[in-house]
């Protein structure tokens, strides 16, 4: 279906999502290009300027300049707003204003919120819209409450609930940019169990997805969870709890990260480093010395990413869930992919093995694109560069402040795709085929 904006323009809700992304990215590069954002005085370069509006718009976390030493107070409330809009998705605000001003919602408007959402249907978007607007703002406001009781008292009462609100929505959109200052992230509390615990809730709350919740909240009365709901909470603690348990095992011995730790901060640690590459990007042990398994095993957490409908990025949990059931299927020898005593779908599998076979392209393409542009880097360095801003995680090895200019442009562009995803892209840019009912004689082929 096509939406008529102008008589001359026509274009697909996948079209106008993806532009939509595009105009936020540029106002905030403009904000921040001005001399009011900056605490030199000066302007800061637009390429840097555009690098951290894209990571904040498309809530990953990467940053070529230190957040809280480079922005006033007015840049970091720009940067602010955009993790806040990036991580419900433009279209939410947009219909939020719409009914402040009490305009209707019309069919075009819905069928961008539909591809936006990751809806099944059309039905009840715009009370979806108005419960993932309060779920957002209340769940924040519960984590800044929880973060001011630590902020507080080390910043006092109006920096240190400054600090509170903007790490608080910076967790629950998964960006992971952080005003603690020189690049430490979170590092200074990798003790503070509050600090650590409340951040990691708002993560993985922010990454389940709001139909996820939506559910959990009515569970009590409907007294069932969809498929959808029951392969995301079960992939996401598994990931969680294997994650956590490997992380340990690889850096238990390692005195750069956790070796020396009292038990109790291992523990949290480990839970936070398996908990952060999906996607959020807060780090509370030095990522550049862990060790090589525990930096690889972070590479693939932030390559499945969080949850559809939430605002985490990578090719996301019931992908990941679905091929690997697909897998098993395969192997016991059953014509369909199983999942909790229920048949998916083959048109569902072939669009997770797209977005997957995108996606693993898009990551080799940047890697293989940054060994040119930033010579001297490793490989490993650049292919956890190029995942995290796929995945819209945030996590880096210490590459992302010493980018070329070109090598900037290329990880902005693959953190845009990575949050609007790389099959939208795809559907966005590609050619428009009209319906073909020709069907050609099957065949075979050896493969394996």
């Amino acid at each position: 279906m096509q939406i008529n904006l102008t008589k001359s323009v026509t274009l697909t809700p996948v079209q106008i999502l993806a532009l939509g992304f595009a105009i936020v990215i540029f106002i905030g590069a403009f904000l921040l290009h001005l001399p009011i954002s900056s605490q030199s005085g000066t302007s800061t370069p637009f390429v840097d300027c555009f690098f951290v509006s894209t990571s904040a718009t498309c809530v990953t976390g990467l940053v070529t300049v230190d957040t809280g030493t480079n922005w006033t107070y007015f840049g970091k409330t720009v940067i602010m707003f955009l993790i806040e809009i990036g991580g419900l998705g433009f279209m939410s605000f947009a219909t939020l204003f719409a009914l402040i001003l009490g305009k209707k919602i019309t069919l075009k408007e819905r069928l961008v919120m539909q591809e936006a959402l990751n809806s099944f249907n059309l039905q009840g978007l715009v009370k979806m819209a108005k419960y993932i607007l309060m779920f957002t703002f209340s769940i924040e406001g519960a984590g800044a409450i929880l973060l001011s009781t630590q902020f507080i008292p080390q910043f006092g009462l109006a920096k240190g609930i400054y600090y509170s609100i903007f790490h608080a929505i910076s967790a629950f959109c998964n960006a992971g940019i952080d005003l603690i200052g020189n690049f430490r992230s979170v590092t200074p509390y990798y003790d503070n169990p509050v600090i650590i615990l409340t951040i990691g809730g708002l993560i993985v709350t922010g990454g389940l997805g709001f139909y996820v919740w939506q559910e959990i909240y009515s569970y009590e009365s409907e007294k069932r969870l969809s498929l959808h709901s029951k392969v995301v909470i079960g992939a996401t603690i598994s990931l969680i709890i294997v994650g956590a348990i490997l992380i340990y095992l690889f850096e238990m011995n390692n005195p750069s990260t956790i070796k020396n730790m009292a038990i109790k901060d291992k523990l949290l640690s480990s839970l936070f480093a398996s908990i952060s590459p999906r996607t959020a990007g807060f780090n509370s042990i030095s990522t550049s010395e862990m060790t090589t398994a525990s930096r690889f095993l972070t590479i693939i957490l932030m390559f499945i990413g969080g949850s559809p409908g939430s605002t985490a990025g990578g090719i996301k949990t019931t992908t990941a869930a679905l091929l690997f059931m697909t897998v098993i299927s395969v192997i016991k020898g059953r014509e369909d992919t199983e999942m909790f005593e229920r048949r998916l779908s083959k048109q569902i599998v072939y669009r997770a093995l797209a977005i997957t076979v995108i996606s693993l392209c898009l990551v080799v393409t940047v890697t293989i694109v940054l060994s040119i542009t930033e010579k001297g880097a490793s490989l490993e360095y650049l292919l956890y560069e190029a995942t995290s801003a796929f995945g819209t995680v945030g996590l880096t090895l210490g590459l992302t402040t010493k980018l070329t200019v070109a090598g900037k442009i290329i990880l902005a562009f693959t953190m845009y795709a990575g949050r609007v995803g790389p099959l939208t892209l795809a559907l966005a840019f590609a050619a428009k085929n009209s319906n073909n009912s020709i069907k050609y004689p099957e065949d075979k082929i050896l493969v394996g």
